[in-house]
């Protein structure tokens, strides 16, 4: 047998949660070989990575990433768009919380790019279906693999705009019309944020009416909660009953219990889930390994404020008596409405992206507050002097309530990754290496066998990612290799994209993308159609 390249001496975590064993793996043709001890194959002028003291996985797969736009911004995305890499992920799964770059009205393609903005200084894309989504992508070289979501809220605003109504009987219509193009095309399957505009403006039939389309596809409806905060347990439950209407699988993004009044509440969470699953649903969820999420400054703010999109925001934000009602509903609450100030307070709110205001980056608006004003004003000026565009992280988690979601059966890991200039989460570049040497080698949480299979074969199975996320023979050459007794992630919120540590090489379509910890310029990846 001839080979194109030879990784020998490891111990390989094969993806499913068996037990490390020692193998020998080739490559050929971009497909994986397990080679018997003592061959019969011929290495030839085959590249050789010795193993050594390594454990060989399969790829790790990020199920729920932000990266949909970062490699069609050029030099401006390239540091972004190679920290997943880094850390060994060479599938990431786009498109979540309700927002994907596809698909849209014609008519309505380019009042989308205005008011979606990529935090470089530009619009973000918007294609009219995922064909020109994955055509866009063929001319932007990548070093991972990506697939892509259809967002609810990307489906609603390029059909009907920011209006906070119901949908017509047509409108739905040509919602769902759009999602079965993109489903047949490829796209992995629906995903909502009905905490964000303007999907959370889509009720409950909305959605149903829409994961069934996913159903017929075989295709999970991915979900961000209506509310992860006081009301969690009742958000999970209409996402329950989304499930059973329409016969979905059902995937939880970034389970949590966030803000005071519900730190704790994993206790019921996790054991309604697992009821479940007993009782035969579908149904799974990912977890990112911080107390801190990330997410857009605009969504601090009450839903009907952002009724139209960022520029009718922005114009309530000018106007006084418009902050007056919107500093009213954060002190007092809306009904339906997560309301993450109310819950914590805007000293767990910092400012990570504001490409023109820089010195405010890593400070709390309530300290911005204290030297300049009130919260609110501080909030309502920096999202106008960024024309909307402002990423903030949120100290809202609890670590007890993490780790109960990490160790669950049911759960994978998703970074959550946000790549935004700035300082953006360091879960963008971090998570992989964290959840193998935090929590499994340093806390054990879960054995190293176990944290593999939730980076891999289970996200794989989740995401019907065929011969992706196991080693084993004919499965796409798609590697990490690792230091299990070193590996950690490097990065911090004061310097979010330093690299991790012991993660010494990754392979994407059998050729290295990095080796010895760094990259070596190879760009293989693609958009992997299911």
């Amino acid at each position: 047998m001839s080979l194109d390249l030879l990784i020998s001496g490891g111990l390989v975590a094969d993806g499913t949660g068996a037990p490390l064993r020692r193998t020998d793996v080739g490559v050929t043709d971009g497909r994986l070989v397990l080679l018997p001890e003592g061959g019969p194959f011929e290495a030839g002028g085959a590249r050789v990575i010795d193993a050594t003291g390594l454990v060989v996985a399969p790829g790790f797969i990020d199920v729920h990433t932000h990266s949909d736009a970062v490699t069609l911004l050029g030099a401006a995305g390239k540091e972004l768009a190679a920290a997943p890499v880094r850390m060994g992920v060479t599938v990431e799964i786009c498109g979540n919380c309700g927002s994907s770059l596809f698909p849209a009205l014609p008519e309505r393609v380019a009042a989308l790019r205005r008011s979606s903005r990529a935090g470089f200084g530009g619009d973000i894309p918007i294609f009219q279906d995922y064909g020109a989504f994955v055509e866009a992508h063929g001319h932007a070289p990548r070093s991972n693999h990506l697939t892509s979501l259809v967002g609810h809220g990307t489906l609603r605003a390029g059909v009907l705009g920011y209006e906070d109504r119901p949908a017509t009987a047509a409108e739905l219509d040509t919602m769902c019309a759009l999602l079965d193009d993109a489903l047949a095309a490829g796209a992995a399957g629906l995903s909502t944020g009905l905490i964000y505009t303007p999907g959370t403006y889509g009720d409950t039939a909305e959605v149903v009416a829409l994961a069934r389309v996913a159903a017929r596809y075989g295709k999970p409806y991915v979900t961000h909660l209506r509310d992860e905060m006081s009301r969690v347990e009742e958000a999970l439950e209409e996402a329950v009953e989304i499930a059973r209407r329409s016969g979905a699988a059902l995937h939880v993004s970034h389970h949590k219990t966030a803000g005071k009044y519900a730190w704790g509440r994993t206790e019921r969470t996790l054991p309604r889930i697992a009821e479940l699953r007993a009782q035969g649903m579908d149904i799974t969820c990912d977890v990112y390994p911080y107390t801190e999420g990330s997410t857009s400054l605009s969504a601090m703010f009450p839903p009907w404020a952002n009724d139209g999109g960022t520029e009718a925001l922005l114009d309530r934000l000018r106007r006084p008596g418009e902050r007056d009602r919107m500093r009213r509903a954060i002190e007092d609450g809306v009904p339906g409405w997560e309301n993450t100030v109310g819950n914590g307070g805007w000293d767990r709110i910092s400012v990570a992206c504001a490409a023109n205001h820089p010195e405010v980056e890593g400070r709390t608006i309530a300290e911005l507050g204290g030297d300049l004003g009130d919260p609110v004003d501080i909030a309502a000026e920096l999202l106008l002097a960024e024309e909307g565009e402002v990423t903030i992280i949120s100290h809202s988690m609890r670590e007890d309530d993490v780790q109960r979601v990490l160790a669950s059966e049911f759960a994978m890991i998703g970074s959550d990754g946000v790549p935004k200039p700035g300082h953006p989460h360091p879960r963008l570049a971090g998570t992989f290496p964290r959840v193998l040497g935090r929590y499994s080698r340093d806390q054990g949480l879960f054995p190293l066998e176990s944290a593999v299979h939730k980076m891999t074969g289970m996200a794989a199975d989740r995401f019907g990612l065929k011969d992706r996320g196991v080693v084993r023979d004919g499965a796409h050459a798609d590697l990490v290799l690792f230091d299990p007794v070193t590996v950690a992630d490097g990065a911090t919120y004061a310097d979010p994209l330093l690299p991790p540590v012991g993660v010494e090489a990754v392979v994407v379509a059998g050729r290295p993308a990095v080796e010895h910890g760094t990259l070596t310029g190879e760009l293989p990846g693609r958009i992997i159609g299911l």
